[in-house]
């Protein structure tokens, strides 16, 4: 390089840096979206519209959610990566991100490179459920009871290929559960086919599930979490019932796409802080099944990568193809 175009890189340099952190100083000026790629009124949906609304009040403008549900999440994955990369349009992620990473067979984007983690936001329970008539107390006597009846019985799942499917058949894995899956469209067909006894078992959120938990028409015999979860601390994890380092829990984050300047990330994460920290935030999101916990986005992107890594396994060992 000569020294004219040295000198004048360094300028350039001297004139971009300050520039974007000028930007970042009045971001934001308009609303801003958040897209989500799965329908209204579920988990990703419910706990990012509570964060929203709090970071449209500390930032002085709309946060707006934009529900853009289809094909696993990915029509909403590529509309964020292809956007302008300006801070204006955000994504509210979960472990579906991963999922979609694997099950999904033309995915229109980078699940990592394509988009910059501002942080995981919060992070909710994966449940082991059963029928309140289930002669099955624990996961001890669910394997005896399933396995008794050899390979007769099934355990529901929201669709194959869903997260919850890869967790339910991690389990079984693990266990050597004599079950098949059988795919439901909605969590509300999978807690009739419960209550019913028409399914050994399920595993799914927490919070999706807590209603008939609470009306004493399902139980939760484990937790997939690495420890025992607040409202249901009786409850013994999926690591104290036989598989020790089993460890599974459920976030919701929120990532720009890749590109967008670092001081309008670190000004999105001061408001994130900011919100989360607000005890009216804190019990809304408790209401829903999930506890405020801000992650760095260091440790967001980390947790992308491990549960794709992880999930590609488990889908290779039980022969399931991407679609």
């Amino acid at each position: 390089m000569s020294r004219i175009a040295r000198l004048a890189f360094i300028a350039l340099a001297a004139v971009t840096l300050p520039a974007a952190a000028v930007f970042a100083q009045d971001w934001p000026t308009k609303p801003v979206r958040i897209l989500i790629g799965f329908g209204a009124g579920g988990g990703t949906d419910v706990a990012t519209r509570i964060v929203a609304e709090g970071l449209s009040d500390v930032l002085g403008q709309q946060f707006t959610v934009e529900n853009r549900p289809g094909a696993g999440g990915t029509i909403a994955g590529g509309m964020a990566a292809r956007a302008p990369k300006d801070g204006y349009t955000a994504i509210a992620l979960s472990m579906g991100h991963a999922v979609s990473a694997v099950m999904v067979k033309q995915v229109p984007y980078d699940p990592v490179a394509d988009f910059q983690p501002i942080g995981i936001f919060t992070n909710s329970a994966v449940v082991v459920a059963v029928g309140k008539n289930s002669p099955a107390t624990d996961l001890k006597s669910l394997v005896a009871h399933v396995n008794s009846q050899g390979g007769k019985l099934n355990y529901s799942t929201v669709g194959l290929g869903s997260t919850q499917h890869l967790i339910a058949e991690d389990l079984r894995q693990r266990l050597n559960i004599q079950a098949q899956a059988v795919a439901y469209r909605t969590t509300g067909e999978v807690v009739t086919a419960l209550i019913r006894g028409d399914s050994a078992f399920a595993v799914d959120l927490y919070h999706a599930i807590r209603g008939q938990v609470d009306a004493g028409e399902l139980r939760v015999i484990a937790t997939s979490t690495p420890s025992r979860w607040p409202g249901i601390m009786n409850v013994p994890t999926v690591a104290e019932s036989g598989i020790p380092g089993f460890g599974v829990l459920g976030w919701y984050g929120l990532a720009f796409p890749a590109g967008v300047p670092q001081p309008v990330v670190n000004k999105m994460r001061t408001a994130l802080t900011e919100v989360l920290a607000r005890d009216s935030v804190r019990k809304r999101l408790e209401g829903v099944g999930a506890i405020a916990n801000l992650s760095t986005p260091e440790e967001f992107g980390r947790v992308i990568q491990s549960d794709i890594s992880g999930f590609r396994e488990v889908a290779g060992k039980a022969g399931l193809q991407a679609q």
